[in-house]
């Protein structure tokens, strides 16, 4: 097989050149090992001079993950996009490959636009100016999966998203070797602490992702659920999409003109309130994770722009890269934060098994008195934080402000520290993150970068906390709520039972529907105050069901009793 891939020094894909499926393994290889041996030779005495210390292994971290995110950019669209999935991952990297990775930029030049008028006619099925009032040959954006160019469509400006040529044919060959490489790592990987890393789990991970992302229709379905959920929140926007004009290699949605996210000096040209785009943008991801389950897993400042509708609005770019969190670990999230608020190890435990962050092992010991200094700990950086604002308000005006360097070295600092606090658990304790995981932190430490930047008084625990409350107090409501009518019911029940004691069998029968019954309804509420809502409304289907048996049961035992006392003359 022979494909067309854009390549050249540098990352910089400015020509196209021809691969053959025997080079493109080649040089895949060729890179994996000359990796190995870096990384081997970083760990050997005798590769430094003058002995080996830990600054100079550092050093040579640092010196070896530049390497790979130069060779990475080299490699193009595939390994540029597993090298930004792989930047969330500090429980598998160290933080010199993680900063180096999270530097990965999708920003390329673009492929001829003759190629990418060819596409679209191809995928269309005529030509585009037969389809469209303009077309405009220039892209305005251009990325390792695609490009974006304008047009007009029946009076409409729209924009048309094309993918580049080839990346199908270069991903199966790409993901064939990354999967022996997996399989190669899932042998020698040493078993430390009873946790494995997965690393075929992680490769079907990666590999699953990048294949929605080159399916376009599958990003238009992403953008029209995450619509769907914001449609009553007039802060969030998001393109509409042309079912018509879409396939899965050609996207065509409405054009949204905005102002990127990080660019504060535009935003203050526009006359937006900066504080509140902030807090925005922490409200729309926690209602994203907490409420939709199904997340934007990619915010960067380039996916996220502001316009001047109705005092300021978010805009919402590129959806092929969602994350969705499944019942179990939304709900396992919740109970890690009443965990945390409630000072309770053993509950944030618990959660933590539920999510599969943690690998259960005969003795939690150990484990429990980890979560129990992280729990201290983290109060600490809080009342710490706390401090720290309270200091600066009452010197503001006194006080010499942090420079920007002095800012990003602290924020750096910051993250270095939370980034090592989870490899150091990694290393000790049977922890594992799935990819949903590391996606949801990896969005709040973007979104912390971009509140910082339109506000220096950010804060993302405040504007978060409003939220939390609500949380508490919806979960206090619904246990009380539940108690109470566990209470009714078993009243209600014994009644029940207590009058038909006179015709055992149908009382016996009676009492095994209304323990069903009584037990689904309690089931089905749990399940919808915590928006499970498929499995709740199956619950109260087979509720009702039982619930009618009960009655018409009751009916009849009520029907026996009359005839007893009128045969007795009790009546």
């Amino acid at each position: 097989m022979v494909l067309q891939v854009s390549v050249s020094p540098g990352g910089r894909w400015s020509r196209f050149k021809t691969y053959s499926t025997i080079q493109r393994t080649l040089e895949i290889w060729g890179f994996v090992l000359k990796f190995i041996v870096k990384v081997w030779l970083s760990n050997q005495k005798f590769s430094y001079r003058g002995g080996m210390t830990e600054a100079k292994k550092v050093l040579r971290r640092k010196a070896l993950a530049k390497w790979l995110k130069e060779s990475i950019l080299r490699l193009g669209p595939t390994f540029i996009k597993i090298g930004q999935q792989f930047s969330t991952r500090v429980d598998i990297l160290a933080q010199e490959y993680v900063d180096q990775l999270s530097e990965l930029q999708d920003q390329v030049p673009p492929f001829p636009s003759e190629t990418a008028v060819s596409i679209v006619e191809e995928e269309l099925g005529a030509p585009v100016n037969d389809i469209f009032d303009r077309f405009d040959f220039e892209p305005i954006a251009a990325a390792s999966l695609g490009q974006v160019h304008r047009a007009r469509l029946k009076g409409e400006e729209v924009v048309i998203k094309v993918q580049r040529p080839g990346l199908k044919d270069l991903f199966d060959i790409d993901l064939k070797n990354l999967r022996v490489i997996s399989e190669y790592l899932q042998k020698i990987d040493p078993k430390s602490d009873g946790a494995k890393r997965d690393w075929v789990a992680i490769y079907d991970e990666c590999a699953n992702v990048l294949y929605q992302e080159i399916d376009y229709t599958k990003e238009a379905a992403n953008a029209e659920l995450f619509a769907s959920n914001f449609k009553n929140m007039d802060y969030v926007k998001v393109p509409a999409i042309y079912w018509d004009y879409t396939t899965p290699q050609v996207l065509t949605m409405e054009y949204v003109p905005g102002i990127k996210i990080n660019r504060i000096q535009a935003l203050d040209q526009l006359g937006v309130d900066r504080q509140r785009l902030g807090r925005y943008a922490v409200e729309s991801y926690l209602e994203q994770i907490l409420s939709h389950g199904f997340f934007h897993a990619d915010p960067h400042p380039g996916n996220i722009a502001v316009d001047d509708y109705n005092g300021g609005r978010l805009i919402f770019y590129d959806f092929g890269m969602m994350g969705s969190i499944s019942p179990n670990i939304r709900e396992g999230l919740l109970e890690t934060f009443y965990g945390v608020y409630e000072k309770d190890p053993n509950k944030v435990l618990q959660a933590m098994i539920q999510m599969g962050v943690l690998v259960p092992t005969g003795d939690m010991t150990a484990v429990r008195r980890t979560a129990q200094f992280f729990l201290n700990s983290f109060e600490e950086r809080l009342v710490a934080q706390r401090k720290e604002r309270e200091l600066a308000t009452a010197e503001l005006g006194f006080k010499k402000p942090l420079s920007k360097e002095e800012k990003i070295e602290k924020k750096k600092q910051r993250l270095a520290a939370i980034g090592e606090d989870l490899l150091a658990i990694a290393a000790d304790q049977p922890f594992r993150f799935p990819a949903t995981f590391t996606f949801v932190v990896r969005a709040f430490s973007v979104l912390d970068g971009i509140g910082k930047g339109l506000d220096p008084r950010f804060d993302i625990t405040e504007i978060a906390k409003p939220y939390a409350l609500e949380l508490l107090k919806f979960r206090e409501a619904g246990v009380e709520d539940f108690r109470k009518r566990w209470e009714r019911q078993s009243r209600a029940f014994y009644n029940l039972f207590r009058q038909a004691d006179r015709v055992e069998k149908l009382a016996a029968i009676i009492q095994r529907l209304a323990v069903a019954a009584g037990s689904l309804i309690n089931l089905a509420t749990i399940l919808y105050l915590n928006s499970i809502r498929g499995p709740a409304m199956i619950a109260y289907v087979f509720c009702a069901f039982f619930g009618f048996q009960v009655l018409f049961g009751t009916l009849k035992v009520k029907k026996f009793d009359q005839r007893e006392r009128l045969i007795t003359g009790t009546a």
